[in-house]
């Protein structure tokens, strides 16, 4: 096991580029096993994160080809031996759960354990599955597994809340099934887009996302070819905040500023000053001021960034609001928070009240999911003394080599191994 060590107190100063979003690449990964052309297919701009690395193991599992030469990835998925994806890659990652679609599509039938992941509300499969039976599929239930069996046929499916999984898994199936496929009350966020844009550049026909409908027409088989990944923009959000938080000055780079309108608008009413260009944003922190966040879905505020937001609303003046409308296990790290000296309070209805400007001081601490590590870790930044974060595997699985990041950011932080307290491993 190992943990993050932080000396609070250094503005984050510099400039960062943002590397390929997590949620883009996990389906697209997916939807790789669509195509079968000799040519196979290049990825650009690939993260090296432990979700991505689950993922191309499960892949390898299947009988991918598999070769990473930097940021680009090279899949020949034109041999798959397996229709099983094991327990221990399910357990690892939810996203596990989007290659129910594409399996489906090449080989009529895929067995799969329930999803792993963060544990921050109930996430259920159920939009996935009632989809997929509508799109003639059988699905067979045998404890903790999914049996699903038939090649997908096109289909009116009208989604009970607009799930992204959901809607990124469904279209996935719909890419080969015969006829067209319609997905009403579809999620919207950029990373759907994304998956969309590269179903089409491998020769699928799918138009809509974006919107809350997408049409499907299915083809008989995807080409090869080459594809870049978005830039992450949770990943570009939470730098964003850590700077605000510190009252530093941050060039980001590489991103794409409208995916982060939401975001933009708060810390600018929160006091910060900020630039955006075609493809970067500047912000430098001055005193900030409370603020009520509602999270939503796309283009609202999003609830992987509201665990850093509200330790960013620790350190703005008077009483701030932070209404969680999408996981109802969301605040469960506020506990930790509070360790660190803020004054955060949950009441009825996912409501939480932050009072500020509460000093920080560090503590001992623990990454309860990915985005409340982040949370932390913004907090471990401003705070005064050491703060020792815990369970970082959560914060491994989306960002990438984030003590090195942040140190080349002008932050004191490290990575040591718990079995050596004097210990620390630097990144390579």
């Amino acid at each position: 096991m190992e943990s993050l060590v932080i000396t609070g107190g250094n503005p984050i100063q510099g400039k960062i580029s943002v590397e390929g979003a997590k949620n883009s690449v996990l389906p697209i990964l997916a939807a790789s096993l669509l195509s079968k052309d000799k040519e196979g297919i290049w990825l650009d701009q690939i993260p090296r994160l432990q979700d991505v690395d689950v993922m191309i193991h499960i892949l390898k599992d299947l009988g991918v080809q598999v070769k990473m030469q930097g940021r680009n990835l090279f899949l020949d998925t034109r041999s798959l031996e397996k229709d099983v994806v094991e327990d221990y890659h399910n357990n690892r990652m939810r996203s596990s759960i989007f290659l129910m679609g594409p399996l489906l599509g090449r080989m009529g039938k895929v067995t799969i354990g329930y999803p792993g992941g963060c544990r921050i509300g109930e996430r259920p499969i159920d939009l996935h599955l009632k989809g997929l039976s509508k799109m003639g599929i059988k699905i067979n239930m045998k404890g903790h597994r999914i049996e699903a069996t038939g090649f997908p046929k096109g289909a009116l499916i009208h989604l009970d809340a607009p799930s992204v999984g959901a809607t990124e898994n469904l279209m996935m199936a719909g890419v080969l099934a015969k006829g067209e496929t319609v997905i009403s009350n579809a999620a919207k966020e950029p990373e759907i887009v994304d998956l969309q844009n590269f179903i089409i550049k491998m020769g699928g026909r799918i138009t809509g996302a974006g919107t809350d409908t997408i049409k499907i027409k299915g083809v008989d088989a995807l080409s090869g070819g080459t594809y870049q990944v978005i830039p992450d923009r949770i990943v570009a959000g939470t730098y964003l905040l850590a700077a605000a938080a510190t009252k530093g000055e941050l060039l980001l780079e590489n991103i794409i500023p409208r995916h982060l309108e939401a975001l933009c608008a708060k810390l600018g009413e929160a006091g910060a000053e900020l630039e955006k260009g075609d493809d970067y944003i500047w912000l430098r922190g001055k005193e900030l001021k409370s603020l009520e966040i509602r999270t939503l879905p796309y283009p609202g505020f999003p609830t992987d960034l509201q665990p850093p937001m509200t330790s960013l609303l620790t350190q703005a003046q008077g009483a701030s609001m932070v209404k969680e409308n999408v996981f109802e296990g969301r605040f469960d790290y506020l506990e930790e928070l509070n360790k660190m000296g803020a004054n955060v309070t949950k009441i009825e209805n996912r409501k939480a009240i932050i009072k500020g400007k509460t000093p920080l001081t560090g503590a001992k601490v623990n990454a309860t999911d990915l985005r409340a590590g982040a949370a932390l870790v913004i907090a471990g930044l401003v705070a005064k003394g050491h703060t020792t974060i815990s369970n970082i595997f959560h914060l491994d699985r989306g960002y990438e080599r984030i003590e090195e990041k942040f140190r080349n950011l002008n932050a004191c932080i490290e990575r040591r191994k718990d079995d050596n307290e004097n210990a620390f491993q630097q990144s390579s």
